[in-house]
């Protein structure tokens, strides 16, 4: 196994000496470079050390980390004999508790993984699943991460303690063979996730309540999408001027939050920011928040925002679009806006590079480049906001009477006013840009409609 240096400093939640165990960090990669799953070609020690990420997201305290390169996946244990005994030393030495491979082991290899070693092992699901959590805070967010679990947990019932093999008398005269524990271990979950099920059709039931009443004062939504520590938040946090926890970690925040703004022209819009994705994300996961994803599928943008200056920049961002496939959403959605986060960690090349990259880019899919952090760029993805939402939008050319003083503020406060003039015959011309769903009710509200474009 080949170690690698780490960096230790690292953002974390907890306090010092708060972490939940010892932990070493294995990835098993296949020798050709490419990782084991979705790992659009990344190197190794890109994925390692975001496998490392994930570990001390959760407090662990990575000792030892390494990469153990293999040809053929082995049914029993996924890696080598060979590798197992030589990881087994490891842990003995280091006297650690908890091993993380950063790949998807079967129920089958990760029991014979924790006989081997006589110590807990995740994989990168079940490490995910652990994070998401810590981190759900919300009982909304609770009960999605539970289902996830549960849904995971189910496939790990295998015989890995004796006591899955103990039956329970049955009933009648005869007795019977009765159930196992192993089978009722999962009635168990099965019954729980039933009720989890009811709960989170309740949650889909309240959101869509919740946007059917945004939607009778419609503001455009704008929704913040990305690969995990891209700095969603940090931008959330500057548009919005909110306190949604910032950190340099994974999954730092995953509760999704949505706050009112107005943009420079008076437009007001509704900014959400949702959960990180990450490469390999549980497919339960996704179905699990999907009540929460929908705040993305019915948003009127949608703001891809990319760690510009991260290495495998290109390959996080096709690892987002496979996530918003699943929902639906293709890449060219004409609502997409890409956003380069981090400039300012670039030095002056890099951000000639790719601000003519960004130049040679067709408008429709030209990126926006800023720095959350600095707020450098923020008034260029406000204009695009703003140029984007115009495309869709209707302008209505109105007449008002000047002294209807509570008509003009209803305007400005619900429609873009584009230009006002005092007609010759005394009456006010306001032309004002509104949203297609909001143009019956500024018609409703002023009869006397001069045109519409």
């Amino acid at each position: 196994m080949k170690p690698r240096p780490r960096d230790k400093r690292s953002n974390v939640l907890s306090p010092p000496g708060s972490g939940t165990g010892r932990a070493i960090v294995i990835g098993p990669y296949q020798r050709t470079g490419r990782p084991v799953g979705n790992g659009h070609d990344r190197p190794p020690s890109a994925r390692l050390e975001e496998a490392i990420g994930l570990a001390r997201a959760i407090d662990l305290d990575v000792v030892e980390a390494g990469i153990a390169p293999i040809g053929d996946i082995r049914p029993a244990t996924f890696i080598g004999k060979g590798k197992v005994d030589e990881i087994a030393g490891l842990v003995k030495s280091l006297e650690a508790g908890i091993v993380v491979l950063d790949c998807a082991l079967s129920p089958v290899q990760q029991r014979n993984l924790e006989q081997a070693w006589s110590a807990k092992v995740l994989d990168r699901t079940g490490l995910i699943l652990e994070i998401f959590g810590r981190r759900a805070h919300t009982r909304e967010g609770a009960l999605q991460v539970e289902h996830a679990h549960l849904t995971y947990q189910k496939s790990r019932l295998v015989r890995s303690w004796t006591h899955l093999e103990r039956q329970r008398g049955g009933f009648g005269f005869l007795g019977g063979p009765g159930e196992t524990q192993l089978e009722a271990d999962r009635r168990m979950i099965e019954e729980r996730l039933a009720r989890i099920e009811v709960e989170l059709d309740k949650v889909k039931t309240r959101r869509k309540l919740h946007r059917d009443s945004r939607a009778r004062v419609p503001y455009p939504i704008a929704a913040l999408v990305g690969y995990t520590n891209a700095g969603k938040s940090t931008l959330f946090n500057r548009l919005t001027q909110a306190s949604v926890l910032e950190a340099d970690m994974l999954f730092a925040t995953l509760d999704p939050t949505l706050r009112a703004i107005s943009l420079p022209n008076g437009l007001k819009i509704i900014v959400s920011d949702t959960v990180g994705f990450i490469s390999d994300l549980p497919t339960m996961l996704v179905a699990a928040f999907r009540a929460t994803l929908e705040e993305v599928i019915e948003a009127d943008i949608i703001l891809h925002v990319r760690d510009i200056s991260h290495e495998d920049t290109d390959a996080q961002s096709q690892d987002v679009a496979e996530v918003l496939r699943e929902l639906d959403i293709a890449p060219e959605d004409p609502r997409m806006i890409e956003v380069w986060n981090k400039i300012d960690r670039l030095d002056a090349e890099g951000r000639t590079r790719l601000s003519n990259m960004a130049a040679r880019m067709p408008a429709e899919r030209r990126p926006v480049l800023l720095s959350a952090l600095t707020g450098e760029g923020l008034d260029r993805l406000e204009n695009a906001i703003e140029a984007r939402l115009s495309l869709r939008r209707i302008v209505l050319d109105l007449s008002v009477d000047p002294a209807d003083g509570a008509g003009v503020s209803w305007l400005h406060r619900h429609t873009e006013v584009m230009e006002k003039s005092l007609r010759g015959d005394g009456r006010l011309a306001v032309t004002v840009r509104v949203d297609p769903a909001k143009a019956a009710l500024v018609q409703a509200k002023f009869a006397e409609l001069a045109k519409a474009t």
